[in-house]
């Protein structure tokens, strides 16, 4: 990149605009109508309805955060540690030293020649404790330094395991974890809900058969689900490390591998129609959509949202309801907001949170192109 390197306090001070206004309809057009709602598809105590659209957009030359890490273009660290991951914008001159770490912020770099998508909800592994992703946001390519709004998934932890961040686990928050990050923006909400999901597998791997509770460290579980397993997860505070326990993933994966297999089936048979979303349903509760610019946009994300929807059905509470494909069209089509909040980079991208009835719903616009369009929205039941 061409560009000098600007200090993080122009970071801090970029062209962020804020705007509130009860009328969702002044600046914004409001998502698209042409979404449609297939057969559902159902395992246990989770159903998806997949999401097809008449109208996609070209998002080839956007990066995920998983892509940009795993190439090594894209590097997260904690604030104290930005100076010794610069790796362009020769000679460097260094500007004002930047305080140590802190939870709720990270730096990262995009080094890559393609701007970079993130979504809330994504988790980060590492540092001094495992972070996620606060918001949707676009990053431009060859960046500057941002400076990235996170919260933490770790309680507890507050010593450093590596100066760089990964995705190596591919690890989404759960809807009612991830919902508390991108409203409440409360970090104590969000170190609850996480202790209240992992309170939950520890319950789902206890009550698997051969475990022991009494012995945990000896017992031997079915398809290695097994009493270590169960103690690594008592042992542990990171989301990420819970999602990773063989147990958990065992129990996942006797969701997500069927369900996989059904969804690809459908898509085979859409060949015509394009894949962009699904609308997620609990124990017959809506509780989530997301909905991406493209198929191949959701194809990348896929692996791990479906990862968080089985979490979601494997740790809710209450009874199962019924649920058909007219409820999630409803859910769908309902976007008339009562309120909103705005944030936008010019030229870059617009978020949009819209509050309506009985919902919230976020929208991320790419501003890159000569016509912008809707990269990513994520809507919850509220």
């Amino acid at each position: 990149m061409k560009q000098s390197f600007l200090p993080i306090v122009a970071v801090l001070l970029c062209g962020a605009v804020l705007i509130t206004s009860a009328n969702a309809g002044d600046t914004g057009s409001l998502p698209a109508s042409d979404y449609k709602i297939l057969a559902p598809i159902s395992h246990g105590d989770l159903t998806i309805f997949p999401v097809v659209s008449a109208r996609i957009h070209d998002t080839s030359d956007f990066i995920t955060l998983d892509e940009g890490i795993r190439s090594g273009e894209v590097v997260v660290t904690e604030v104290g540690s930005l100076h010794s991951t610069m790796q362009r914008r020769p000679p460097y001159t260094q500007g004002p030293r930047v305080g140590g770490a802190e939870v709720n912020r990270l730096i990262l770099i995009n080094n890559s020649k393609h701007p970079l998508i993130l979504l809330a909800g994504e988790v980060v592994t590492g540092g001094k404790q495992d972070r996620v992703v606060g918001k949707d946001r676009i990053v431009p390519a060859e960046s500057d330094p941002v400076d990235l709004s996170v919260f933490c998934v770790e309680h507890g932890r507050w010593i450093e395991t590596s100066t760089k961040f990964d995705t190596h686990a591919s690890v989404m928050l759960q809807p009612s974890v991830r919902m508390k990050a991108m409203v409440d923006h409360d970090q104590q909400k969000v170190w609850d809900a996480v202790g209240s999901s992992r309170q939950s597998m520890v319950e789902v791997v206890a009550a698997a058969p051969g475990i022991s509770t009494a012995d945990p460290g000896h017992a031997s579980g079915v398809g290695g689900g097994s009493g270590a397993s169960l103690q690594q997860l008592n042992d542990t505070t990171s989301y990420a490390k819970a999602r990773e326990n063989k147990a958990v993933k065992q129990e996942v994966d006797a969701i997500t591998e069927p369900m996989q297999k059904s969804y690809e089936s459908v898509i085979k048979q859409l060949r015509n129609q394009n894949a962009v979303g699904v609308v997620v349903a609990v124990k017959g509760h809506i509780v989530w959509a997301d909905m991406f610019a493209s198929s191949a946009l959701l194809g990348k994300y896929w692996p791990k949202l479906l990862d968080s929807y089985a979490t979601e059905a494997l740790t809710a509470a209450g009874t199962r309801e019924e649920i058909g494909t007219k409820e999630a069209q409803i859910f769908l089509e309902n976007w008339q907001a009562r309120h909103e909040v705005v944030d936008s980079e010019p030229g870059l991208y617009r978020q949009r949170e819209l509050v309506g009835d009985k919902f919230r719903a976020f929208q991320l616009t790419s501003l890159l192109a000569k016509e912008a369009f809707d990269i990513h929205l994520s809507k919850m039941a509220d």
